[in-house]
């Protein structure tokens, strides 16, 4: 009897399944990475003989941080159909050569025809790659963003105490603005922010070791950080006591202080969000304390200005991204952004830290003070101005 037709295609598809597994593993036997760096240094790219600088350089993380990047996205990335992963020259492209376009278009920013030409690829494998690594990672990394559970918010309360003496302290908020050129029919006021440019806002609270441990975006440019708050599931999560809950901490002279974030004066003072005192002529305690508070605060700033150095791509102006696909692409580079802290990876010497993640925009005001806040506030402030500086 002859074998059945399903029989037939179902050989032919383990055939072609066998063919794909020994092409990807060739591949993989060779170091695509070094056929890779000899192509940069005859273009004049590279300035440095060390391998593992000149790969950190290009795709901000180190080797084997690369390397777990991958293992997070293999088992989405493999079962891709054939038709994405082929380039132009019919070229098998593995796990590890689309990862390594993908972290090179969002680190480096630049246009998907000039990454394409870095890789040998055309525009379009570059746009399709890209968005299929962000999809894969949403879908592998997320381990890497997530609220610290009991036993690591002790370890960050600590953290925070030795940055300036705030205690109970479990985080640090503030907000950046990732700049749009739009074309005219998609170019809303709702977009146009107090600089005059479109743009798109991230909210983020960060521990002491710059690590984003919930991120809101999405949200326009013109809309101020109290609204985008008050949007956030971290505002209903705290305001309902589902975050921010633990036990109070006694302190000496009978004080209590429950745990909170630090923001500055753009947000509104909450019982969980201490922010500073505005006004003239402010007492000694008063002026200590904000001090205090602008030290510990300075940990997001850092956080956002190395985030924005290195993922690139959300650094300057994005040419008419998709306002749909944007956030995922921001909630992803937070997550490579763990990732590279996670890792251990040192910070690459090209990112800044010392200026400012918004460089030109005013600092915004909210006049809101809940008189809770208010008392819990001056306690601390007194508290502070008690305690012997370290």
């Amino acid at each position: 009897m002859a074998p059945s037709r399903r029989a037939s295609k179902k050989r032919k598809r383990e055939k072609h399944a066998e063919t794909e597994g020994d092409a990807e593993a060739s591949v993989d036997e060779s170091d695509w990475w070094l056929e890779l760096s000899q192509r940069l240094s005859t273009t004049g790219e590279m300035h440095t003989d060390d391998e593992e600088e000149k790969f950190k350089s290009f795709f901000r993380v180190s080797r084997k941080t690369f390397d777990y990047i991958c293992s997070l996205v293999k088992p989405d990335l493999s079962s891709r159909p054939l038709s994405i992963i082929i380039t132009v020259e019919s070229k098998v492209l593995t796990v590890e050569n689309q990862v390594a376009i993908a972290l090179r278009r969002l680190a480096s920013g630049e246009s998907q025809h000039n990454v394409g030409e870095s890789f040998d690829v055309g525009q379009s494998v570059v746009s399709q790659v890209t968005w299929k690594f962000v999809e894969a990672m949403e879908e592998g990394g997320m381990d890497h963003l997530k609220w610290p559970d009991e036993n690591e918010m002790e370890e960050i309360k600590t953290k925070f105490e030795m940055i300036q003496g705030l205690p109970n302290c479990c985080g640090a908020i503030d907000s950046t603005h990732v700049v749009m050129s739009l074309p005219s029919v998609e170019a809303s006021n709702i977009w146009h922010d107090s600089k005059e440019n479109y743009s798109m806002i991230l909210q983020a609270i960060v521990d002491p070791e710059m690590r984003f441990r919930d991120i809101l975006t999405g949200w326009p440019g013109s809309i101020n950080n109290h609204h985008i708050l008050k949007s956030s599931g971290f505002f209903r999560l705290c305001e309902s006591g589902q975050r921010l809950n633990s036990p109070v901490k006694e302190l000496e002279g009978g004080i209590q202080i429950q745990e909170y974030i630090v923001g500055d004066g753009g947000y509104p003072l909450l019982p969980w969000l201490l922010t500073p005192y505005y006004g003239k002529d402010l007492s000694a305690s008063k002026f200590e304390f904000n001090k205090k508070h602008h030290g510990t605060r300075l940990v997001v700033e850092r956080a956002l200005a190395r985030f924005k150095g290195t993922w690139r791509i959300i650094d300057g102006v994005m040419w008419r991204p998709d306002k749909h696909k944007l956030p995922r692409i921001i909630l992803v580079c937070c997550i490579l952004h763990n990732i590279i802290i996670d890792q251990g990876d040192e910070l690459h010497a090209d990112v800044p830290l010392s200026h400012h993640h918004d460089s030109g925009y005013k600092q915004q005001f909210c006049p809101f003070a809940d008189a809770n806040a208010q008392t819990l506030r001056e306690q601390l402030s007194n508290y502070l101005s008690r305690k012997p500086r370290q």
